[in-house]
């Protein structure tokens, strides 16, 4: 899939979520079923020889790539959720955020040492919560992971979050 594809299917809102923000909608990536499905292509394209055992999707629109590059792969797919929302045993990861602190969880028999792992999310901004998720996947004791956004927002520096031995892979830099 070409980047201006990619591009020209990305809806921008302006003042979303708050006045001065410029707010990148990947939702209209998913609407149309072309881009779709070239984004799952180019994702797979990636990936397919890394032996991927696990793709973990964050909260939300994680899930939607996350979950259809798994089937795609034969791999597992795990979800990274908001506190409360998954209902047997947790691990969990709090961060810093602008203004206070998050906290992400999978579930504690989600990922063995035995998994590679690819971790997915839509946005690549300050890093923080994929950080976060990332160091849950480590704790469980994936054997190697994998890191993937559909866009970057290059001048957020977010890939400084990560540590350096990690690949970190996006589609789409703005």
């Amino acid at each position: 899939m070409n980047k201006e594809t990619l591009r020209k299917n990305l809806r921008e809102i302006p003042d979303f979520p708050k006045p001065g923000i410029l707010f990148y909608d990947v939702t209209t990536l998913f609407k149309n079923a072309e881009c779709l499905q070239g984004l799952i292509d180019e994702l797979y394209e990636m990936y397919k020889d890394k032996g991927i055992t696990k793709v973990v999707g964050i909260e939300s629109r994680g899930f939607i790539l996350g979950g259809a590059l798994a089937a795609r792969l034969g791999a597992g797919f795990v979800m990274a959720r908001k506190p409360g929302k998954l209902p047997a045993e947790v691990l969990e990861e709090t961060y810093a955020k602008e203004y206070g602190t998050d906290t992400i969880q999978i579930h504690k028999d989600s990922i063995n040492e035995d998994d590679v792992v690819l971790l997915h999310d839509d946005l690549l901004a300050t890093g923080g919560t994929m950080a976060a998720t990332h160091r849950l996947v480590k704790q469980s004791g994936a054997k190697q992971t994998y890191i993937n956004f559909v866009i970057e927002l290059v001048g957020l520096n977010g890939r400084k979050a990560f540590p350096e031995d990690v690949e970190v892979t996006t589609l789409l830099q703005l």
